[in-house]
């Protein structure tokens, strides 16, 4: 159950939101097609702080890959309908003003849009594990769903692919620097989502030339790897 508690939702969803949310696709898993067959989406949020069982998601970003690009057409930018005066002053960091928040899209309708916009595609993220405990746990509390989504942690396969970086814990900025981008605004959820997705085509022509060819290719030598880089020194 990814280590955190499920709440029951406190009020019975809409009819039509239930609906569509009974409608949502089971997820692909990592398959044996090549990389540029398979449709990932690249997912950033912005929370109201770090902490994985009390801040809130207050917006989302997602921009979809297909067919080896990254698809300028088909994105998702949302921000949630929040209760400001719950909010910790760490809002300030993404210039979310309380006026947003407060004329954002209802939370349980937000996170459906963004499954729907998700359908059975894997997701990318830069720190995947913050990302999927912070939407895993919207989901539950807003719309009584449970994620069941394959990710992919951007943070990791950098320094797997590109070993010659030295970088081993670096940032969405290092890796930006490193590999000479520009991000229009930080802590901006598309901006974000973008600029990770920028990095993830970088790696994935890495990959190919490591001869990692597929998805589940390249999700088994990540996993190699991390064991590699937990190893007891010897």
């Amino acid at each position: 159950m990814n280590g955190f508690p499920w709440f029951s939702r406190r009020t019975p969803l809409a009819p039509d939101i239930a609906s569509r949310r009974d409608a949502l696709p089971d997820p692909q898993t990592l398959d044996e097609r090549p990389l540029r067959q398979q449709r990932f989406v690249v997912l950033d949020l912005e929370t109201s702080g770090l902490n994985m069982s009390r801040d809130l998601v207050l917006s989302i970003g997602a921009v979809s890959i297909d067919d080896g690009a990254i698809d300028l057409g088909n994105q998702f930018e949302c921000t949630l309908q929040r209760e400001t005066g719950k909010l910790s002053a760490s809002v300030l960091i993404h210039g979310i003003a309380p006026s947003e928040l407060a004329a954002g899209v209802e939370p349980a309708e937000a996170l459906l849009g963004f499954m729907e916009f998700v359908g059975d595609s894997p997701l990318l993220a830069f720190h995947a594990t913050f990302d999927q405990r912070m939407l895993s746990r919207a989901l539950k509390q807003d719309l009584d769903h449970r994620l069941r989504h394959c990710f992919l942690d951007i943070a990791e396969l950098a320094p797997m692919l590109c070993p010659e970086s030295g970088i081993r814990n670096g940032g969405l900025d290092q890796w930006v620097e490193y590999f000479g981008l520009q991000v229009q605004q930080r802590h901006n959820a598309s901006a974000d989502a973008l600029v990770t997705a920028e990095i993830a085509l970088i790696l994935f022509s890495r990959a190919r030339r490591q001869g990692l060819e597929t998805p589940a290719a390249l999700a088994s030598a990540l996993a190699r790897w991390q064991r590699r880089q937990h190893a007891p020194a010897l």
